[in-house]
């Protein structure tokens, strides 16, 4: 998914900086900048992103960095779980407050997230690890939305549902990334003040909790 924003857009003129812990061939070969060794669960980490980025303003930051471990009641594992926290629930709020002075009125930030956040929406249980960091994730963008309201920055959490990614072995099933990116974009690029601190699906309905 962060491969292909980063081309989707680079392709339409955005100057992208695309954060990674190690790059790749195909996040090289597009030609955006790409910085390494970006670990979201490390503060000293993101103090040195944001000496690499200085003033530089941003007007849009895509939370992307994710992991789920698929554990159920039956493999529970205390550590893997803890693990699942600090990328899923504290990784996106630290980032952000490691680049708060680079935000500034009317810039976007982007939570990438998954339905399997919405209390609601369990009807399958399992992923205890998953479903506790992302439904942790999103009582934090809410509160991140409150607090940077008055800053004139919106916050949103986006789903993208199944997309054909590394990610799980059950996203060969869904859409295709470009596909999927392209009407991520497109809801971005349409978010009001009014949508702050909202849980979107793809298709732009509002997921409950």
């Amino acid at each position: 998914m962060g491969l292909e924003y980063s081309r989707q857009l680079n392709d339409r003129g955005e100057y992208v900086i695309a954060t990674c812990r190690s790059s790749s061939i195909e996040l090289n070969a597009i030609g955006v900048r790409v910085e390494t060794d970006i670990d979201v669960t490390s503060q000293q980490s993101l103090i040195a992103l944001k000496e690499k980025l200085e003033s530089t303003l941003i007007d849009v930051l895509i939370l992307n960095a994710g992991i789920s471990n698929y554990d159920c009641l039956f493999n529970f594992n205390y550590e893997t779980i803890l693990h699942q926290f600090k990328v899923n629930s504290l990784g996106p709020i630290s980032t952000v407050n490691a680049l708060l002075g680079n935000l500034k009125e009317g810039s976007k930030v982007i939570i990438m997230t998954s339905r399997m956040a919405s209390l609601y929406n369990n009807n399958s249980g399992g992923y205890y690890g998953y479903r506790m960091s992302k439904a942790a994730l999103g009582i934090a963008a809410k509160s991140l939305a409150i607090d940077l309201r008055d800053k004139g920055i919106i916050v949103a959490l986006l789903n993208p549902g199944l997309v054909k990614t590394g990610f799980i072995e059950s996203s060969q099933k869904g859409v295709e990334a470009k596909e999927a990116v392209t009407t991520l974009i497109e809801r971005i690029d349409n978010l009001s003040d009014y949508d702050s601190g909202s849980f979107f699906h793809i298709d732009g309905s509002i997921i409950p909790w």
